[in-house]
């Protein structure tokens, strides 16, 4: 997760560190809240979430616990626990940037094993027939999850293929090469298509 979030918040998301409610800014969700070290991490190193801030996470009245919870002031879009709420989420708020003519875009963080959830197809679905080529979807494809390998709790196939077969232009990239991640998320969304990184561990 370090080099896709570090790559995203360091190059690519357009946001104002000194202004978190920006009207313009791109929206980020953390449907995977388990990961949310990863996205502290990458509020702090960008400057949203202050040093005294950070130091916090998990003690008493932090906001900073074990999964997000929504805070703009802190660059925290949403509230993540459940797995599958996310996409469904990012859908939403890339059909309002759209109602609204405004043109920022949505990135969604997901796991493979969160594409267990039946609400992760729904919103696949959706967002192909709505055309939302302003969202992005990052899949953390790393094989595990917390019952053991995602293949053998539930075998998913091909997420290329599978995310292309749902309407999305889907690119293979290895999650831990920072510039073929950077190629990725630079590679213009094909219009009509919400695009998704598959990121292999």
């Amino acid at each position: 997760m370090v080099e896709l979030m570090a790559t995203l918040y360091g190059a690519v998301l357009r946001f104002d560190p000194s202004d978190p409610h920006w009207v313009n800014r791109d929206r980020f969700i953390l449907s995977k809240g388990h990961g949310v070290l990863g996205y502290f991490a990458a509020l702090w190193a960008a400057g949203i979430i202050s040093d005294d801030e950070f130091a916090t996470y998990k003690q008493n009245e932090s906001h900073l616990i074990a999964h997000p919870v929504m805070n703009l002031d802190l660059g925290i879009e949403s509230s993540n626990g459940s797995l599958g709420q996310g996409l469904s989420m990012a859908v939403g708020l890339a059909l309002a940037a759209r109602a609204q003519q405004r043109d920022h875009r949505v990135y969604v963080y997901l796991g493979d094993g969160e594409c267990n959830e039946g609400s992760i197809w729904e919103a696949a679905m959706a967002a192909a027939h709505y055309k939302l080529d302003n969202l992005t979807g990052i899949l953390d494809h790393n094989g595990l999850q917390s019952d053991g390998a995602a293949a053998t709790v539930m075998a998913a196939g091909d997420f290329v293929a599978k995310w292309e077969a749902f309407g999305w232009q889907a690119i293979s990239v290895d999650g831990h090469d920072v510039e073929a991640i950077h190629s990725a998320f630079c590679t213009p969304a094909t219009a009509g298509r919400p695009k998704i990184l598959v990121a292999r561990r």
